[in-house]
Formats: structure tokens, sequence, C-alpha cells
């Protein structure tokens, strides 16, 4: 007797609720007000706040967060955490770009010396990251250098088996902000971001997961969704980042693209541990208290998206 085939579960990607802390130069200025070159002094504090919000992780999944949990840490500030996720069993993505610039620039070496790959390898991620600014209204040649440099990428790591996590950030040239205001990102935004994505493929650069900015329309999440994975590329996810957003936005962002087949997820840092560390840096909170709050935002964002 035949036996009819079954879908294994090898076939359905698995959530990822990464707790991004891979933020540089943003974190030294806007937390302690400090900017580069910093002292030695001034990294290990910053590492120790680091280590601060993965143990605020690791609470929560005392507590029973759902399973999923990874981590986004870079290696100057995060390389403990990076080990310690590693070791924790937890998913792994950490950057490749320096921190801070306006268009993709890598952290280490050059694209022909293959020196950040070198890196890659020390701490051997799941994921490599990669942040980019783009827009088709940005200047052409400039993104088209981008684009190339980012195909560069793909194909490095992928000949080497690893996958990047590209995080996409599309705001508005001066000229679109002018025109919308505040109703750029629900009516220009996601439109925008279609675009962006297939101009990046067509350059060659393809990602394994795209890293979104959040959607308020469900069918707005499906058209990023359908841009993503458009010619073959079925096995793509994307997932929402956070964006420094408020708790009722990030909320709302995430219930719509729980809903949506090919959002598989979230990588969110700033509104879950910003606050808490920042009251910590004056003196207003101890380490008990970060670790609390990071657990119990980290949880309500964790729930929010599985109940959804």
């Amino acid at each position: 007797m035949s036996t009819a085939p079954t879908t294994t579960p090898a076939t359905v990607a698995p959530d990822l609720l990464i707790l991004a802390m891979d933020h540089r130069a943003s974190l030294a200025r806007t937390v302690y007000d400090w900017r580069d070159p910093l002292t030695d002094e001034q990294a290990a504090r910053i590492a120790d706040g680091k280590q601060l919000v993965f143990a605020g992780l690791r609470a929560a999944l005392d507590r029973g967060a759902p399973a999923g949990a990874g981590v986004l840490v870079d290696e100057r500030f995060g390389a403990p955490v990076a080990r310690a996720a590693r070791g924790a069993g937890l998913s792994l993505a950490m950057p490749i770009e320096r921190s801070g610039q306006e268009w993709f620039t890598l952290e280490y070496g050059s694209l022909s010396d293959g020196q950040w790959l070198e890196h890659v390898a020390d701490f051997d991620p799941d994921y490599v990251k990669v942040l980019v600014r783009d827009n088709p209204g940005f200047d052409l040649r400039a993104r088209r250098e981008q684009q190339d440099a980012l195909a560069q990428v793909t194909g490095e790591l992928h000949r080497a088996g690893r996958r990047l996590l590209l995080e996409l950030l599309v705001p508005p040239t001066p000229e679109q902000h002018e025109n919308l205001g505040d109703d750029y990102d629900r009516a220009l935004r996601p439109p925008l971001t279609e675009q962006v994505i297939t101009d990046m493929q067509g350059a060659g650069a393809a990602p394994d997961i795209w890293k979104i900015e959040g959607l308020d329309l469900a069918e707005d999440a499906e058209r990023v969704v359908a841009a993503a994975r458009q010619g073959g590329r079925d096995d793509v996810r994307c997932v929402v980042l956070g964006r420094d957003a408020d708790q009722s936005q990030l909320d709302r962002w995430l219930r719509v693209a729980a809903g949506v087949d090919g959002f598989h997820g979230f990588a969110i840092g700033r509104t879950i541990w910003e606050k808490p560390l920042l009251a910590h840096v004056r003196g207003e909170l101890d380490e008990t208290g970060v670790v609390d709050q990071v657990a119990t935002a980290y949880r309500h964002y964790a729930d929010t998206y599985h109940s959804a």
C-alpha cells in the first residue's frame, strides 16, 4: 500500500523572536551621551549594559517566553553576549556594517580583503546582518554602488554557507517628507519598500531574511512578502523591526505581520531596553530592575506576536 506524502516540519520556517542590541554609535550617544573615540572604560560600561539586557532575555525565557528567541548583537561591545547566546543554543545574528554610516560600509576590512569574513567565522552566527537605508529617490550612483556591494556580500556569504539578514530602512527624501509628513509611512513607504527590494534583487542582493519596518495594513505586508519572494525565492522570510516605536504602534505592526504568510517573527531592540538601560545609567534603576523590565517587555512582544 502506498503512503501519501506528508509535509515535514522542515518545510515550515520557524519564527525568530530576536532581541536586537547591535546598536553602537546611537547607543553610546543616546543612552550614555558619549561619542567616538571612546575610552576603554566607556566601552566596558557599554558592554556591561549589553550583558544586563541579555540577562533580561534569559529571565524572559525562564519565565516561559515562547520558543524562537534569538539575539542580534555586535562584536565591538557584545562579544561576550554573542558567545553566551551561542552557548545557550539561542539563534545568533551579528552585524557586519559600520555603525552610523549613511551608506553601507563594512565594519572590518574591505570587500576585497576578506577580513570581514574572518570576523564572521570567529563567531559563527546563524545570520549575518546588514543594515541599509535606501529610497528610489536617493542619489542613483550611490544607490547602485550600495547595491553592488550588497550583491558581493551576498555571494561571499552564500559561498561560505552563511545566511544574510538584511535590515531595510526606507526613510523619506526631503521632498517626500515635505509633501506627506506623517502620512509617508502609510501612503508611500510600503510601495517604495517593494521597489527597493526589487531593485536590490535585480542587482544581485539576495538576503535569506528581510528585516522590514512595520506595516499598518495586511495587504501592504502581503505585497512586501510577494516582492521578497518573487523570482522563485519561496524560502525567503520577513521579520518586523521595532524602529523604536511605542508599544501600541509596535503591537499593531506585530499583529498585522503575524497574520501574513511569509512573516516569521521580529527583531526588536530599543523599544524593549532603551528606557530601563537609560534609567540605570542615570542611577534611577538598579540592575535587577533593568533585567525585570527587559524581560517583561520582551515577553509582551513575544506573546503579542504568538497570540495573533
